[in-house]
């Protein structure tokens, strides 16, 4: 089989890795696309210790499912946390916390930028007729921005700040503009404040004079220099919402959060059945935000594209 690689940092493209082991419960899945984030790059700078298959957004067939064969040939995305099941965090129903998880192309277990992935089937969810491969690749990360509207009540009364317009900030203010906030995306490359603004979202290149002027502030964008901006934009007993990962420590005056009563909020993995319906409504059109697709054959030039300032999609064709 074929795969990317991630391994002491450094990536490569293997032709000799065997299928992914399966059993009762868990299917082998056929990859269609799997797109690039910026999580998969911070994990070859190191944000986290991982050896083996990169990648966690992808769109399948199932081409095996011991004991389940109404599952084959479902088209199918994943989720991401494989659970235990048994420990106090996943009987309280936080599986995506589980003690002992496992999360693809991420922490203990192959991801998705290879030929095949094995999960169990109680992480797929059956993609909807409606929804291409092209925008059925983006139901995780779109379910992660998602997540935001599942932990704080965003109404038209809140002004509410994106910070960074790539990849994942697109999709967040894609999901917000819904809610009727009044919304605004911090965007410094023309380019992305054109994609967000062709969806008729407001960018602006830099904050009000005025400090303090938003409920709610949500950080998006990758680097530690967002957080502060978060906390100039922010009014006193207003929330930040993190979705950034930073590789390496980040200085914060904590003392700030107690006393202006901001409340931070971390936000990671969110509903997928709910961004399913949210692609197949037509709410939110990711295909504006493909920027190129490569062949798994050239994942590493894809993974150098999708590592240039201003980068958006990149997808791998498998």
């Amino acid at each position: 089989m074929q795969a990317i690689w991630l391994s002491d940092r450094q990536v490569s493209i293997r032709s000799d890795l065997p299928l992914p082991a399966i059993g009762q419960g868990k299917a082998r899945v056929r990859v269609s696309l799997a797109g690039i984030c910026a999580t998969d790059l911070e994990m070859i700078k190191g944000y986290a210790p991982f050896s083996g298959i990169l990648g966690h957004e992808f769109v399948g067939v199932v081409a095996e499912a011991p004991g389940a064969p109404q599952w084959i040939g479902q088209r199918v995305v994943g989720e991401i946390n494989l659970a235990c099941g048994q420990c106090d965090l996943c009987r309280r129903g936080l599986r995506t916390h589980c003690r002992s998880r496992r999360v693809i192309g991420i922490r203990g277990q192959d991801g998705a930028f290879a030929e095949f992935l094995a999960l169990p089937l109680e992480n797929l969810h059956v993609v909807p007729p409606g929804v291409p491969d092209e925008a059925a690749v983006f139901t995780e990360p779109l379910a992660a921005a998602l997540q935001i509207q599942e932990q704080i009540p965003v109404g038209p009364q809140e002004r509410v700040l994106v910070i960074g317009a790539g990849r994942l900030g697109q999709l967040v203010a894609r999901t917000l503009v819904s809610s009727g906030c009044q919304l605004s995306v911090l965007s410094r490359r023309r380019r992305r404040s054109v994609l967000l603004e062709q969806a008729g979202i407001e960018c602006i290149a830099a904050l009000e004079s005025t400090p303090g002027s938003y409920d709610l502030v949500v950080e998006c964008s990758g680097s530690p220099e967002g957080l502060l901006l978060a906390q100039q934009a922010v009014r006193p007993r207003g929330s930040i919402v993190l979705k950034s990962t930073y590789h390496g420590d980040v200085t914060v005056d904590m003392s700030w959060f107690a006393v202006n009563e901001v409340s931070l909020v971390g936000s990671r993995c969110g509903p997928f059945e709910k961004a399913l319906h949210v692609l197949v409504a037509g709410v939110v059109d990711p295909l504006p935000l493909v920027q190129a697709v490569y062949p798994l054959t050239e994942g590493l030039a894809a993974l150098q594209a999708a590592a240039q300032p201003g980068a958006m999609k990149i997808l791998l064709a498998v």
